[in-house]
């Protein structure tokens, strides 16, 4: 066999509950290289992790529990395993201990120099180590395999009407593919708690593969002409996603690999992953847990800021009647916005308190590929003009922006200008981060959340008590 050549063989095995287990095995000369091997060989050793310290260190305190936590979101409490990633306030996001450049450069790119595949993401994600671009391609076919949309799922979102919002019309497509879930039907048969990851997996990888063509038909039907473009069978996950909303240019589809890349994860405590981990945790099926995800990623103080900003962004173009504005007329605006009790949309997080890194690789890609459009030069302008002014103000402890302060005007130099949209993509890009911990989640038996609630009355005896 030649060194390039390739055997792909579908296998769907049947374990000894009877769970459809759909295997795609490629074999390049010598290697199995499927996803679902590499996982299996890992579950036992991290059951035997959580087992030991459970055991070992039980007892063992994580920390204090002050009023402000309570009262504030509970921010700063340490209280679930999310095993893809972790938010460093200074540092920013780290995907299994890696940094945005570090996967940048080590993680396989459609060609060599490219931004990582989302593919490769996601292996990284669900088995802690670097794919090479076989083990990266051939999870590419799998998740194409499987990418197939039952007609009542379209039929679901048709129920609707074209104005309702994308997000919206999103959470009915995912709902409609529940019908299919491996998982349920699993658990209606009986399978052994110890083998409730597997159908877990099924469920991950096939939603998954069949967001971007939900996805992509929400926007041709709102937007477009309704016409569904097929999935290309020789483009990876974030090319396909271009491509199917309508968009071939070599540049986009390059920004679409970026762009699902670091929107995958950010550990689990924020809204959507929490949510889908909370909801997933009495054991709902992964469709019902990003359902709910997806609900929360829709609010205004979570994935709906993308679109914000991008308006926000129009509305100074707008009053000026030029993205080419100085910094004081700038400043001015700026300061006219908080005056009226309005946030800098695009600016500050919950973690961090330094400029979001998926900002900045956004803006090197900008850099590189659009240095001289309006838009972007007015987004680094607005980068020089806002931290200080925030910082003044004294109560803002990041004033730095976070990742949706440049998405949108990179989506809008390549033709995806309809920011209403937006939040769309990012739920398809989420869906790699809170896939894989969902099947986590059951491989190491993980318990239904339940945390203990106070109520008002409560808290004050217990502070009248400590003063």
């Amino acid at each position: 066999m030649a060194p390039n050549s390739e055997l792909h063989v579908r296998y769907c095995v049947l374990s000894e509950e009877g769970v459809a287990i759909t295997v795609i095995v490629v074999k390049f000369g010598i290697g199995i290289l499927d996803l679902y091997s590499e996982l299996k060989e890992l579950v036992p050793e991290y059951q035997e992790r959580v087992k030991k310290l459970k055991k070992d260190h039980g007892s063992i305190e994580l920390g204090k529990i002050t009023v402000d936590m309570v009262l504030g979101g509970m921010r700063g409490m340490t209280a679930l395993v999310w095993l893809g990633s972790a938010v460093d306030p200074d540092e920013g996001i780290r995907f299994r201990g890696m940094s945005i450049p570090e996967c940048q450069k080590k993680l396989p790119g459609a060609f060599p120099g490219g931004e990582p595949l989302p593919e490769a993401v996601l292996w990284l994600l669900l088995t802690g180590k670097i794919p090479n671009k076989e083990q990266v391609d051939s999870l590419a076919q799998e998740l194409r395999s499987r990418a197939t949309i039952p007609d009542y799922a379209y039929k679901a979102i048709d129920a609707l009407p074209v104005s309702a919002h994308p997000m919206t019309q999103f959470t009915t497509g995912v709902m409609a593919l529940q019908v299919q879930s491996e998982f349920q039907k699993a658990y209606e048969g009986g399978i052994a708690k110890a083998r409730y990851w597997e159908p877990t997996y099924e469920d991950t990888m096939n939603l998954i593969a069949r967001l971007p063509a939900i996805a992509a038909y929400i926007y041709r039907r709102k937007y477009k002409d309704g016409k569904i473009i097929p999935l290309d069978d020789s483009l990876d996950y974030g090319a396909n996603y271009a491509h199917m909303l309508g968009f071939d240019d070599p540049e986009m589809l390059e920004f679409m690999r970026l762009y699902i890349s670091i929107h995958s994860d950010h550990e689990g405590g924020n809204v959507s992953s929490h949510t889908a981990h909370l909801v997933a945790s009495p054991l709902s099926d992964p469709y019902l847990a990003f359902a709910a995800a997806l609900n929360g990623l829709a609010g205004p103080l979570h994935g709906l800021a993308n679109q914000e900003v991008l308006r926000w962004i129009r509305s100074i173009v707008a009053e000026f009647g030029t993205p080419n504005i100085s910094t004081e007329q700038l400043a001015d605006y700026i300061n006219k916005t908080l005056s009226k009790g309005q946030v800098v949309p695009g600016y500050g997080h919950g973690v961090l308190r330094q400029t979001d890194p998926r900002y900045t690789c956004q803006r090197e890609f900008a850099l590189k590929h659009l240095p001289n459009d309006p838009l972007f030069q007015l987004v680094s302008k607005i980068k020089e003009v806002v931290p200080p002014i925030l910082t003044k103000l004294g109560k803002v402890k990041n004033p730095w922006p976070n990742v949706d302060a440049h998405s949108g005007v990179l989506l809008n130099y390549y033709g995806l200008t309809e920011e209403n949209y937006y939040t769309v993509l990012f739920g398809v890009s989420r869906s790699f981060g809170v896939g894989p911990q969902l099947i986590w989640d059951r491989a190491l038996g993980m318990p239904l959340e339940r945390p203990k609630s106070v109520t008002l009355e409560k808290l004050e005896q217990l502070c009248a008590k400590s003063s």
